[in-house]
This record gives structure tokens, C-alpha cells and sequence, in this order.
């Protein structure tokens, strides 16, 4: 009898320590992608080592699915919502919905172009797109002309890498951006919008893509072709590095998503712990590096 009663109140406890964790949601543009399956890894590894439960969603680059998730998140009500917007204008609605659940809200890579949000957790998109653009002109000795291939329309971090990129051109004139086509930080993508640029441009020096996926799938549309043409990435995946290392991709730039997970996941513990949610975003930056041979 002892015994039995020994073992109700073993599992009386557990189920009230588990009870007792508190759970943070992770909305994520795509898991489709190397980078946001390290982020997501660091937020696993931050959250665990916290002594919290993380809910992961993936909004396979869907808009509305992401609105869905994070309204299941809502429904949960989680301690605090980690978004990574697929779009930075169609994610307002959810987060002003969050908003008045009183669930605080991280943006983690991609920021949010409304409602209120506490900590956005990011590398310097624009500093790194200028980063990107810098090395391309010293390659290139400032002269020569220049493919960009865009991220998905409307995110952040595709208009921000963008801007750093084209504010690096400006300033060297004779280094002239012949085609600028979105690519959707896809590698297929990548391929074929690539394929297309290289049928229509006779002369191309350098490409730049806003992430390691579309530079990845523009080397193989360039190897392809038998053109020498330079190309540096952005995000510094694995697959990109080894890149890099066997000659294929110029450079890429660095941006620690393993890194920006965990920042993330700390920020949302220390919502929880004190219950104070900032009034104003607060910027929590992440280093960035260049990765050359």
C-alpha cells in the first residue's frame, strides 16, 4: 500500500513539474532551409537548458499558414511568441492578436513592420548586405556588372540586405547592377532565375544573393554555363562554407543563426521571470563575419 501511494505521488509530482515548465512558441518562416534548422536547434538547445518547453511551427513560407500557427500558439497560450516572419507587413494582424492576449512577442531575423514587439533578435541585414557589396567591388577592382538575386518580397531581411548591397554599388559607378530579380531564398529558385539572367546578359561579373540557398543554386546555373563569374551568399550554412572552401562560392556572409535561436529563447526567459515586457523594441544584435577562402 505504501508503495502504491509511492508511486501516485512520484507521479502526482512530475506531472506537476511538467506542468510547472513554462512553453514559448517558435514560429518559423520555413524549415525548408539550413539556416532557420540551426536557429531552430539553438532555441531547442537555449530552452532546454532553461527549463522550458519550446513549440516549433513551420509556415513553410506561407503567409496565411503562418497566421494559423500563431493562432494556435494564441489558443495555447504560450508564455511568449518567437516569430520569424515570412512577410513583415502580413504578420501585423498576428502579433497585434498576440498583442491583446497579453503574450509577449520576439521577432528573431526578419522584424515586423507593426504591432508591439520586445526584443528583436538580428545580424545588421543592411551592414551585412554592405559587407557583401564592398567585397564584391574589391574583387572586382570597382568595376564590372553585378546580378542581385532578391529574397522574398516584403521580408525584412531580403529589403534590408538589399539596401546595404545597392548602397555599396552606389558609391563605385562603374560597377553597374544589370538585373535584379527576387528568388525567394530558394536554391531551385536560385537555379532557375539564375539560368534565365545568364541567357539574357551576355556579360556578368559578380552575383550577389541575399541568402546562401539562391547563391548555391546560382554557382550550379553559372558551372553550368562554362562562365566565370563571381558569387557571394549570405547566412554561412554549412553547405555554403564548404562552398566556399572547394572554390564555388566567393564568400558568404556570416550571421550566427544557431546564435540568434538562443538570444531569442533567453529573452523570451527573461519575459517570463520578471514579467516586464519593454515599451519600445529593443534591438539585441548579432556579429557578423565574412567567410572567404
Amino acid at each position: 500500500m505504501k508503495k502504491h501511494l509511492s508511486l501516485i505521488l512520484l507521479a502526482l509530482t512530475s506531472t506537476a513539474a511538467a506542468q510547472s515548465r513554462p512553453v514559448i512558441g517558435l514560429s518559423l518562416s520555413t524549415l525548408n532551409n539550413p539556416f532557420f534548422v540551426e536557429l531552430r536547434d539553438g532555441a531547442k538547445k537555449a530552452a532546454t537548458a532553461g527549463g522550458a518547453d519550446l513549440v516549433v511551427l513551420d509556415a513553410q513560407d506561407r503567409a496565411d499558414k503562418q497566421a494559423s500557427d500563431i493562432e494556435d500558439l494564441i489558443t495555447r497560450k504560450v508564455k511568449v511568441i518567437i516569430v520569424n516572419a515570412t512577410d513583415s507587413d502580413a504578420i501585423i494582424p498576428s502579433i497585434m492578436a498576440a498583442n491583446a492576449a497579453k503574450i509577449p512577442v520576439i521577432t528573431v531575423d526578419r522584424s515586423a513592420n507593426g504591432g508591439q514587439v520586445a526584443y528583436h533578435v538580428a545580424s545588421d541585414n543592411v551592414a551585412g548586405g554592405k559587407m557583401a557589396g564592398d567585397y564584391i567591388k574589391k574583387l572586382l577592382g570597382g568595376k564590372g556588372n553585378v546580378v542581385e538575386l532578391q529574397g522574398i518580397p516584403g521580408s525584412s531581411a531580403a529589403r534590408d540586405r538589399g539596401a546595404g548591397f545597392n548602397a555599396a554599388l552606389k558609391t563605385t559607378p562603374a560597377l553597374k547592377r544589370v538585373a535584379s530579380q527576387p528568388a525567394d531564398f530558394n536554391r531551385a529558385k536560385g537555379l532557375s532565375v539564375m539560368e534565365n539572367i545568364l541567357q539574357s546578359q551576355p556579360t556578368i561579373a559578380a552575383v550577389f544573393a541575399h541568402n546562401d540557398e539562391m547563391a548555391l543554386g546560382a554557382a550550379q546555373a553559372i558551372a553550368a554555363s562554362k562562365r566565370k563569374i563571381i558569387v557571394v551568399g549570405f547566412d554561412a550554412t554549412p553547405d555554403a562554407v564548404a562552398a566556399v572552401k572547394a572554390g564555388k562560392l566567393a564568400a558568404t556572409v556570416a550571421q550566427r543563426p544557431g546564435d540568434i535561436g538562443k538570444l531569442g529563447v533567453q529573452r523570451a526567459l527573461d519575459l517570463i521571470k520578471t514579467g516586464k515586457v519593454p515599451a519600445k523594441t529593443v534591438s539585441v544584435p548579432v556579429p557578423l563575419t565574412l567567410i572567404t577562402k
